[in-house]
């Protein structure tokens, strides 16, 4: 079972919202980071994230 989806404490470039999403699939974060310059409407919803996440650190 994967732990739930937070902000990433050690993969972080602005808030940790990429890394988090990379560690919670699995997959590298530059991946995601790339998916989220590529994607048209993507920096609303990376903002959206950024707010209702929770950061690792609170929650261990």
């Amino acid at each position: 079972m994967n732990s739930p989806l937070q902000k990433s404490s050690s993969d972080r470039s602005l808030w940790g919202v990429c890394g988090g999403i990379a560690e919670y699939f699995g997959v590298s974060s530059l991946m995601t980071r790339i998916l989220f310059i590529v994607i048209p409407a993507s920096l609303f919803v990376y903002i959206v994230l950024a707010n209702l996440m929770p950061d690792r650190s609170r929650l261990l």
